[in-house]
């Protein structure tokens, strides 16, 4: 299969593998061992469907997702956004948009959700007439918008570059003309150190401000308040690394900061244990009044901002450096990526649901929940692809 000119392999790999780490994420939430179910508004709840079979190493494996893949997903949705401005023009441009993100939001987030949280209902209510349920889903819990949230806001957020691109052009060019290079963030330390700095200020000050948690919105256009500047900066990161020409700068094959990968994971991985132990640590000083907890959450989400930043670069460079020619499957799952993205809520939820009475270790139903929510949708992925009326939305 070839690629179109504004597709890199290697790139186009990683997204579809972050997706596949979406779904097991998911596939996770309904046994990790902080969920909890309220059965008064399920919106409420941590996850449509919560399981009485726990297990940590899944608090783990969460957490380490929610510490960065998002971030990592706007990057790379925004690494091509100029090229296709400048393709296509910016009208085009937001007119593509709408049929790619917001149109399919819009139906992802009515009909696949209707569906998805069905469970949630039933584990709340009973069984009930299907008027209830709908009723209860647009007016008690507000419309559950589930994974599309991350389609609207990246639609919001590449509407709102097409219209400030022009004014904010000189901006991206400079480096262009330059030869594609940036010399001193070719130097690892100081790219490291710049991503950092870049990541702390965009969390940090929000999450003091905000609380780290909270959501906020109004019907399916739910996103979590705090995070709003980190997504949207790192879109504008891709975007600007998109433009100078990533693949043969920074990101090239021959790039000290790609050769030395392997230092990165361990990086990532040393970060997110630290990031996991100081935790119950820091709180045990708060509570000691040893630390002040400004303190305490300081010392925390710097670590936290530095286990996104390895995570980020060390799953950059990894796919960079391992990925050297096409591999049908993986081909396949790239083609297919949004689309699964979009589908696997419904296998996910009702999969745990059906999971619920079944005597099996909580990893063991991850495992079945996960392997079925890919296989399922990956499969309705690949039929709803030959629908022609559909092409353009897909």
């Amino acid at each position: 299969m070839q690629q179109a000119p504004s597709r890199t392999l290697w790139i186009d790999y990683l997204r579809s593998f972050l997706t596949i780490l979406v779904v097991a994420h998911h596939s996770s939430l309904a046994y990790t061992t902080f969920a909890h179910f309220d059965k008064v508004a399920y919106i409420r709840s941590t996850h449509p469907v919560v399981d009485s079979r726990r297990w940590i190493g899944l608090d783990i494996f969460e957490n380490f997702n929610d510490v960065f893949f998002m971030s990592l997903m706007f990057l790379i949705a925004g690494l091509f956004v100029i090229k296709s401005i400048e393709r296509k023009g910016a009208v085009a441009f937001i007119r593509d948009r709408l049929y790619r993100l917001f149109i399919p939001f819009i139906a992802g987030g009515t009909i696949l959700n209707l569906i998805a949280h069905y469970p949630a209902y039933l584990l709340a209510h009973g069984s009930a007439p299907l008027t209830a349920y709908v009723t209860d889903f647009f007016f008690i819990e507000q419309w559950p918008v589930g994974p599309p949230w991350f389609i609207w806001v990246l639609f919001t957020f590449s509407i709102t570059f097409a219209v400030i691109y022009t004014p904010l052009r000189p901006a991206f060019t400079p480096s262009v003309r330059a030869g594609t290079r940036i010399p001193r963030l070719c130097k690892p330390a100081a790219l490291i150190l710049s991503w950092f700095l870049f990541t702390f200020a965009l969390y940090v000050p929000f999450a003091f401000w905000l609380g780290p948690y909270k959501w906020t919105g109004f019907g399916p256009f739910d996103f979590q308040v705090s995070r709003v500047a980190l997504y949207f900066g790192y879109f504008l990161l891709g975007a600007w690394l998109g433009h100078v020409n990533f693949n043969e700068g920074m990101f090239s094959n021959s790039s000290t900061l790609v050769r030395r990968w392997p230092f990165w994971a361990l990086a990532c991985g040393l970060a997110y244990t630290l990031l996991t132990i100081s935790s119950p640590y820091l709180t045990t000083l708060v509570k000691n009044s040893t630390l002040t907890e400004f303190q305490g959450y300081l010392i925390y989400y710097t670590i936290y901002s530095s286990s996104c930043t390895f995570s980020c670069i060390a799953f950059l460079t990894t796919f960079r450096a391992l990925v050297k020619k096409p591999n049908t499957v993986w081909n396949s799952l790239s083609d297919h990526a949004y689309l699964i993205y979009l589908l696997h809520y419904p296998f996910v939820i009702w999969g745990q649901y059906l999971l619920l009475d079944i005597p099996l270790a909580a990893f063991a139903k991850f495992v079945i929940t996960f392997v079925a929510s890919v296989a399922g949708s990956w499969l309705l992925a690949i039929q709803l692809r030959k629908v022609k009326l559909l092409a353009k939305y897909l």
